[in-house]
């Protein structure tokens, strides 16, 4: 198990050394700020899917490491949306606070990034030892804003993308998340387990 996760999380710094191998070289394209933002969000929300489909697979497969796996890739997400979050308010809104707060009220989608990122940094603060035992049952009810992060993240993409009429790829992550969610359901779960031989 420890070398199964040593190699996942090598795998999963894979797209963030993409970038800064891109950068490095000065090949981020004709819009580097543009591409950045997309890349980083684009991963942060795989990472999300990936974190939602370790109870499914769970379920599916009767194995409990896949849990074990979970927080793990929630903190990726975490990173992921931090470095998304960072390209936008310093390269895009230059730290100019005014700016961003206009951008946040007057813009649906802005809105629920904004939204998404702050709901994010509880659940990463969180994901440690000692909150499980600090927070004890109130853990389990925190991390359940994973099913809201989903929704408000899936908005955040599908108004970005509405705007230039390209819905295609952000309704393949929605019914992506849909299901994950949708097998959280008890009527659901109960069929999800290993077939068992008699």
């Amino acid at each position: 198990m420890t070398y199964l996760k040593r190699a996942l999380f090598l795998i999963s710094l894979i797209p963030f050394g993409r970038l800064a191998w891109l950068g490095f070289y000065d090949d981020l394209g004709a819009n580097p700020i543009e591409f950045l933002t997309r890349s980083t969000g684009t991963w942060a929300l795989v990472f999300l899917c990936i974190t939602l489909a370790m109870t499914p697979l769970r379920l599916l497969t009767g194995q409990s490491f896949w849990i074990r796996l979970r927080r793990m890739f929630g903190l990726f997400c975490f990173f992921y949306a931090c470095l998304h979050f960072s390209i936008w308010i310093w390269l895009d809104q230059n730290f100019d606070i005014q700016a961003m707060l206009s951008d946040v009220i007057k813009r649906p989608f802005i809105t629920m990034g904004f939204a998404t990122f702050v709901l994010l940094i509880p659940l990463a603060l969180t994901s440690n030892d000692f909150a499980v035992r600090a927070l004890g049952r109130r853990w389990s009810l925190l991390h359940k804003l994973i099913y809201a992060i989903a929704c408000t993240a899936i908005l955040h993409y599908w108004w970005h993308k509405a705007g230039k009429n390209d819905l295609s790829t952000v309704s393949i992550y929605g019914a992506i998340v849909l299901t994950l969610l949708l097998c959280r359901l008890p009527l659901i779960k109960k069929h999800l387990g290993p077939t068992k031989a008699y």
